[in-house]
This record gives C-alpha cells, sequence and structure tokens, in this order.
C-alpha cells in the first residue's frame, strides 16, 4: 500500500453496503471518508460509519442520490478531493462524471468519455463489434416506431434498455403480437430507471451461461485481467449469485473470453474498474453483451480469488499510481461464491419487500465474508434497492464452498420481515446449481412456486403458527425472513386464508 493516502477526503456518493465497503477501503488507505444522506438516511449505517456527511436531499433518490448538483455541492461543502459514485446511482453517468472533473474534483472511475463509448450499450456493441469480438445478433441502433428489424432478426428477442442494466427495460418478446405493448413497457421503464428510454433489441441465446470478466486499468496503459465470474443465476434478468472461477469455463474458453474482454476496453482510452460481459451458449460459443464501466456488486468474488482489493485500487489508480506487478501477474486461487440477501418474496415473483429489521445475525468463521447496509433496527424504505447484504465464501474448490456457504446460510438469522434466505438455502442443495450444470433459466424452470411443505415441516409450521398467534412463539418467527423455511410458507398461507 501507499506509504501516503492518495487523497486527503473522498465523498462516497452512495449509500448502504457499497457506501460501507468504499469507507472500509477509505479507512485503510488512510482516507477521511464522506457520507452524503437523503432525509431518509439520516440514521443509516453508512452515515454513522463514516467521519461525516453531508445533506443531499428528501428520500426520493430522484431529489438525493440522483441529483448531480446535489452531490456536487455537498462534495464543496465537504472539502472533498475526490467523489466515488460506488454503483447504481450516478456510477455510469458521463454528465456526472465530467461535473465531477469541471468542479475540480477527481472521480473514481472511468473517465467521462469512456463512460458515453462504451456505458451506453448500444455504443459498446457497435464497438465490440468493430474489433472482431462476437456480439449477440440484434441491432446496434437505438429501436424505432420500424420494428421490421425485429421479425428478421426471428423470434424469440430481448428488448433491452441501452442505458443502465439491472434488468431495468428488459423484456422477452416472444412474437409479433407481444412485441408493440413489450417496447411500450420497456421504455416506460428505462426512462425511470435512468433517463433514457432508448431501446435495443437481441437474439434471444437459451440456453445460455452468463459470465464477465473483471478488468482493472491504470493511467499509463497497464490493463490487469482479474478472472471471470459467472453470473447465470438470475432472477427478473438481475443477478442473485455470482461464482469465481466459472464451472462452465475451461481453459481454452477462459482465454478467449480474456482476449474478447481486452479488445473491447482497448477500444478506448480506459482506466479503473470496469466488468466486460458475455453469454455463453451450450457449444461454447461467447457474445458480447456489454461493458459495465464501474465497480460491480459482485466484486467481493474476484477479490477473495485473487486477493486484490479493487476498491482500494479504484482509489489509488484514480490519484494516478501504476498498478504494481502482483495486481498485473494476478492468479486465481480456490473457489468463491457470493449469495445476494434481498428483502424480497421468493413465493411472489421476488417482490421487493419493506419493513423494519428486528434481529440480524451474520455468519462468521473461516473463509466467510459479510457486506453489509443494515442492522437490528434498520426501517427498510421502498425508495432503495431491496439488497441487505452479499454473503461470501471461499474455500479450495467448489464443493468445499459449496459446503461453506451451506453452514454460513443456516447461521444466518434475519428478522421482521421476508427475505430470499431460505431460497438461498434451497439453492445450495438444488442439484442442478450443486453440480455446476444450470444455467440463465435455473430459476424460472426450478424454483417456481418453491418446494412442497413435507409431513414434519406441516407439522413444525402449524406449531409456529399456532405459538405465534398466541404469543409463545420465539420473537420475529412467523415475520422471519426465511421464505423457505415451514413456518414462513405457513405464515403465507395463513395470511391467504385470512
Amino acid at each position: 500500500m501507499p506509504t501516503s493516502p492518495p487523497f486527503g477526503r473522498l465523498l462516497i456518493a452512495n449509500r448502504g453496503e457499497i457506501a460501507i465497503r468504499i469507507i472500509r477501503a477509505c479507512r485503510e488507505l488512510g482516507i477521511t471518508p464522506i457520507a452524503v444522506r437523503s432525509d431518509a438516511d439520516a440514521d443509516a449505517l453508512h452515515v454513522r460509519a463514516a467521519d461525516s456527511s453531508e445533506l443531499i436531499g428528501p428520500a426520493a433518490a430522484a431529489e438525493s442520490y440522483l441529483s448531480i448538483e446535489a452531490v456536487i455541492d455537498a462534495a464543496r461543502r465537504s472539502g472533498a478531493e475526490a467523489i466515488h459514485p460506488g454503483y447504481g446511482f450516478l456510477s455510469e453517468n458521463p454528465a456526472f462524471a465530467r461535473a465531477v472533473e469541471e468542479a475540480g474534483l477527481v472521480f473514481v472511475g472511468p473517465p467521462p468519455e469512456v463512460l458515453e463509448a462504451l456505458g451506453n450499450k448500444l455504443a459498446a456493441r457497435r464497438s465490440a463489434e468493430s474489433v472482431g469480438v462476437p456480439i449477440v445478433p440484434g441491432t446496434t441502433v437505438a429501436l424505432g416506431d420500424d420494428v421490421s428489424s425485429v421479425e428478421e432478426i426471428g423470434f424469440p428477442v430481448m428488448l433491452k434498455a441501452a442505458a443502465g442494466g439491472g434488468g431495468r427495460g428488459m423484456r422477452r418478446v416472444g412474437s409479433v403480437e407481444e412485441l408493440a405493448p413489450a417496447i411500450d413497457s420497456a421504455r416506460r421503464e428505462a426512462m425511470t430507471a435512468f433517463g433514457d428510454g432508448t431501446i435495443y433489441v437481441e437474439r434471444m441465446v437459451a440456453p445460455a451461461r452468463h459470465v464477465e470478466v473483471q478488468l482493472l486499468g491504470d493511467r499509463h496503459g497497464s490493463l490487469a485481467v482479474l478472472g471471470e465470474r459467472d453470473c447465470s443465476v438470475q432472477r427478473r434478468h438481475q443477478k442473485l449469485v455470482e461464482e469465481s472461477p466459472s464451472p462452465a469455463v475451461g481453459s481454452a474458453l477462459r482465454e478467449a473470453l480474456f482476449t474478447s474482454a481486452r479488445l473491447v476496453a482497448e477500444t478506448v482510452d480506459f482506466h479503473n474498474a470496469a466488468t466486460v460481459e458475455f453469454l455463453v451458449d451450450d457449444d461454447g460459443n461467447h457474445y458480447f453483451l456489454e461493458m459495465n464501466t464501474r465497480l460491480q456488486v459482485e466484486h467481493g468474488v474476484t477479490e477473495l480469488v485473487t486477493g486484490i482489493d479493487i476498491v482500494a485500487w479504484q482509489i489509488r489508480v484514480a490519484a494516478g499510481e501504476s498498478l504494481t506487478s502482483e495486481v498485473l501477474q494476478a492468479s486465481s486461487r480456490g473457489h468463491a461464491i457470493e449469495v445476494r440477501l434481498y428483502a424480497e418474496d421468493p413465493y411472489d415473483s421476488f417482490r421487493p419487500t419493506a419493513g423494519r429489521v428486528t434481529a440480524w445475525r451474520m455468519s462468521e468463521g473461516p473463509g466467510v465474508r459479510v457486506d453489509s447496509g443494515v442492522e437490528a433496527g434498520t426501517e427498510l424504505r421502498p425508495e432503495y434497492d431491496p439488497l441487505l447484504a452479499k454473503l461470501l465464501v471461499l474455500a479450495d474448490d467448489r464443493p468445499a464452498a459449496l459446503a461453506r456457504l451451506r453452514r454460513a446460510l443456516d447461521e444466518t438469522l434475519i428478522g421482521g420481515l421476508q427475505t430470499d434466505a431460505g431460497f438461498l438455502r434451497w439453492l445450495v442443495d438444488d442439484p442442478a446449481f450443486a453440480s455446476g450444470r444450470y444455467d440463465t433459466s435455473l430459476i424460472a424452470e426450478r424454483w417456481r412456486n418453491g418446494p412442497a411443505l413435507s409431513e414434519e415441516e406441516l407439522a413444525l409450521a402449524s406449531a409456529a403458527a399456532v405459538g405465534a398467534r398466541m404469543g409463545t412463539a420465539p420473537t420475529g418467527s412467523i415475520r422471519t425472513t426465511d421464505a423457505g423455511s415451514a413456518w414462513g410458507r405457513l405464515a403465507r398461507r395463513e395470511a391467504l386464508r385470512r
């Protein structure tokens, strides 16, 4: 690590677990971390973890965490020298990156020119195609009123938003009759989420794995390829589980993915952190999807297998430091898996939930890492992403990592609201996931309405439900987050009967 801090004060333009992750990196680098907060986050964990905080507006993200003017004003008031955007919100907004630079501050991320060239998915598709990287067949220009090009591609197709990610603005279309309403819906969602309703179309590649390659570059032309992650376990086109290395990637395919990722990055003057995402079909062909020009939610998986602190290196690169040989020559060791703990109901199409966290116990022990932004007493707001925590494990190989993840989930307790914890515990034992032979359709095909209750579970669930109504059940039992538990399932059925 450097002998002197890269910056004196750094403002974190985000909230929740990623803000705390960046605060921790700042502490280790000797930097003073400054948080931002909306009215709703006055007592949030990330606010209390920072040295100081700045108010940036009301609860609505559009008037606070997405307000460029409010964040820049906060940075000026705080005396910050740099701004780290985290992921989501303004992280891939070139106007924000440019505003940061125009304010005389350092943006911790790729420069605005890169965000413009590759942050937009349509522009990125054109860039990848120009250097010979295979792309998913589809359009390389915005989809207008003339949809003849979609019919030429052939159904089924995927509609996608050119700006942003996270599955927003994405629609599967199986026929021409579905096309018009799907386009309208996708445009509205994209405009609401990203302020840009531009839509394009790709052919549906299925079955397929979703595999991404982590890049880290400095301002001096050095580029590190830090391995791949498999992100195929998804619901609503959003990632839920990530692991490295991918069970589906052998040495030849890995080299091809790395080469394609480098070629895409070399189309621009890239530096800082980014991820190049691909689809891999059953025949081992890979297709470029997009380049996420920011820190990924799942960056910790790569940190575990490489030993590289990606967040700290983001900050160091932004300050002008060169990547060391340790980073440039980093190799993968062991197997890491991350599961995302969300406040959402797997028995109701994974819809987000809200409420107060009444109990919070995260797993610990060898090879376990938890990145979280909540605690007991935290009130979850519907205005923000329902991610509670990321539970990561590292072990010598995949079977050992699965055993460690199983143990860690068994030790996890969250009370007060519905979460996906029980679903994740079910997933670890699912034969397709456990074998490593799965694709992006895993949840849609195997979860559906959840596993059936056994006789033993029915008895346990009945006792728990009766105890809760009589006031003798353990605190939070019926309202636990464990969607896959017996009492959680019966509580849902009881609620439907009333």
